[in-house]
């Protein structure tokens, strides 16, 4: 049997810190327009309720079903016992407490961007200056800056597993899963083709 560490989702989803720099710079942009109305902390207090606090609290109480990319979800009763399996390593304390700490890390990066506006107002100026616009897009950027940091950290925990341990975990039972993750997009048959190879012998 492949090792799961072979599993294409995972490294999917680890791949998407990529994406991070990306939005964070558009946040920046966002934070940059207009003039401030609200003294700093509301504003940076407002931009982290938007964008941190829905996907931790999704975290802490439902996890992301990792098996889902771009609105589409692969079936849960389609689920190997390995694939099952890594849903175990997904719903465990320790990544909720990653979880938690990722987001505390957020939110000191958020602190660092607001410091940073004056750098990049030059930048902003071709965008429509209203304030309280800018901080909703804002927040949404750092919402999806989050998904991209939240989910490849859950995923992490799971690649640096002992294959020892792996192999004792028992596959999460089939009518938990709807029950403890969150599953979001159409749920199809096969999300990736499958990577295995048939090794034909010879009469």
């Amino acid at each position: 049997m492949p090792s799961f560490r072979s599993e294409p989702i995972l490294w999917i989803h680890v791949a998407g810190l990529a994406t991070l720099p990306v939005f964070l710079l558009m946040c920046l942009l966002f934070l940059s327009v207009g003039e401030p109305f609200l003294p700093v902390w509301m504003e940076i207090l407002l931009v982290s309720i938007i964008g941190v606090m829905p996907l931790l609290w999704m975290q802490l109480r439902r996890p992301f079903y990792i098996f889902a990319l771009l609105g589409i979800a692969l079936k849960p009763e389609n689920l190997t016992e390995q694939q099952r399996k890594i849903l175990c390593l997904i719903n465990t304390k320790l990544n909720r407490v990653l979880a938690l700490l990722a987001a505390i890390l957020s939110i000191g990066i958020l602190w660092q961007l607001y410091q940073a506006t004056p750098l990049v107002v030059h930048l902003a100026r071709f965008l429509p200056q209203w304030r309280i616009l800018a901080l909703l897009m804002a927040g949404l950027t750092f919402l999806a800056s989050n998904l991209f940091l939240q989910i490849p950290v859950s995923v992490a925990r799971v690649l640096v597993t002992d294959d020892t341990e792996f192999a004792a975990i028992e596959p999460l039972p089939l009518e938990k899963i709807n029950q403890d993750f969150t599953i979001l997009g159409v749920r199809v048959n096969k999300i990736l083709p499958q990577l295995t190879v048939e090794v034909k012998t010879e009469e």
